[in-house]
């Protein structure tokens, strides 16, 4: 055969395997559109993606890393990992030189002699299981997603140009579907949060009184507006007979769920404490060493709690830590209930006073967070215990509910659209006039 057919024939056979190759290649793009296409879960697009991708490129091994950008220290996840199934060594990982490369550079890296290449450095004596890599970027609107990599090629064989070429247009193919399906599940996720937290408010709201209690001679309201869906605010009336009702009012440090649940474990052994009648220092004592030994270092509770003898209208109290409740007399003039001790939780073995003082015809009391007081309005200013003391001295006669609504009305005229910061509540009892 002469050297032209010779010639011609190599053009041929170059010419076919490109056209082998080109339909291969093409063959694996549909595929991959097919499978993703065909899916929302991202689990099952990564590991279509990875499996496809191992078997056309001959590799050992491949992996999917996303990138999360709210871990600092470790960015990239391995979301899924799939191999060769003649392949029998252990799962491949990319260290922090190499993802710190890919974020860096931001462009395919492919390396045929891994341990030698000095763009990277091997522990010395360590001996590198990666021989050769193929990694490129998953870049979805710009934005890196993420890493599609590829270890060792099976038989010795060197990654090349065309991979490198086809595992780019894989990346590129795949990046907005997979930063989609990641997408779905995030919201997925946030709507399962937010049915938790509509469950868990239910829960709370229905630890509150659903209504104040009827107290001959006197007039009950209570009202507590969380500053997120659960909140850390408590009150409670809690009868203990037919001549007396305790009651309380409780800020847990802290908003959301884990201040919810510390509300809701103190509610329940103060409850328990009252009924069985125990006295108000006591039972403060109690309630203060079962937080301290059972929550974290920061978590405290500020904690009012009063017992009325709706008999011999005497009001018995201890302030724990909390906001001085406000006690309005008929003529304006008004003082505030201090006496008490540490805030709940804060150390062991604290113990409390208790005062008490006759509840004359015509007085009110009123008992608020700080929610209420360090209401803040667009200049950064308080509403602040001036205000409020103004609030509940005025509007004389008016039923312990409508002063409830006056209040936090008032809260909202001063703060207008500024979002509220804390839990705010408000408990009021007041006894009527003389007859």
């Amino acid at each position: 055969m002469d050297s032209g057919k010779m010639d011609n024939q190599a053009r041929l056979e170059a010419e076919n395997r490109r056209l082998r190759r080109a339909l291969e290649e093409v063959s694996i793009l549909n595929d991959i559109a097919i499978a993703v296409s065909s899916t929302l879960a991202l689990d099952r697009i990564l590991d279509l993606i990875v499996k496809k991708c191992v078997k056309h490129l001959g590799a050992e091994q491949g992996t999917v890393l996303l990138l999360d950008e709210q871990q600092e220290e470790k960015p990239f996840q391995t979301m899924i990992r799939g191999w060769d199934s003649s392949s029998r060594g252990l799962p491949y990982h990319l260290d922090a030189q190499l993802t710190g490369w890919m974020l860096k550079h931001r462009r395919p890296l492919l390396s045929n002699n891994f341990p030698a290449d000095d763009r990277f450095q091997c522990l010395p004596g360590e001996t590198a299981p990666i021989q050769s890599l193929l990694c490129v970027p998953l870049l979805a609107k710009a934005r890196m997603i993420g890493v599609l990599c590829m270890f060792n090629r099976k038989g010795g064989e060197d990654f090349n140009e065309a991979d490198q070429r086809l595992l780019s247009i894989i990346a590129t193919q795949s990046a907005q579907s997979i930063e989609n399906a990641r997408l779905l599940e995030e919201e997925k996720r946030l709507r399962h949060m937010q049915e938790e937290l509509r469950l868990a408010y239910d829960i709370q709201t229905n630890l509150l009184p659903a209504a104040p209690p009827e107290v001959a001679g006197y007039d009950v309201a209570g009202r507590s507006i969380p500053a997120k869906v659960v909140g850390g605010d408590y009150f409670d009336f809690i009868p203990v007979d037919c001549d007396t009702l305790a009651f309380c009012l409780g800020d847990v440090s802290g908003k959301g769920m884990p201040a919810a649940l510390l509300m809701s474990n103190l509610q329940a052994a103060i409850r328990s404490l009252t009924m069985r009648q125990v006295s108000i220092p006591e039972c403060l004592d109690l309630a203060n060493n079962h937080i301290f030994h059972n929550s974290t270092p920061e978590k405290f509770v500020t904690f009012f709690y009063a017992a009325l003898d709706t008999r011999n209208h005497r009001l018995a109290y201890a302030n724990a830590g909390h906001n001085h409740p406000l006690l309005i007399r008929p003529e304006g003039s008004h003082r505030t209930l201090e006496t008490g001790g540490l805030a709940l939780g804060c150390m062991g073995g604290v113990s409390y006073e208790e005062e008490s003082f006759d509840f004359n015809p015509g007085e009110r009391l009123v008992i608020y967070s700080d929610g209420i007081s360090e209401a803040m309005n667009a200049d950064g200013e308080e509403f602040g215990e001036e205000r409020l003391l103004r609030v509940v001295k005025g509007y004389p006669g008016r039923s312990a509910a409508d002063m409830l609504d006056t209040v936090f009305q008032q809260v909202q005229m001063f703060t207008g659209d500024e979002p509220q910061m804390d839990d705010m509540t408000v408990v009021i009892l007041q006894r009527g006039p003389e007859k």
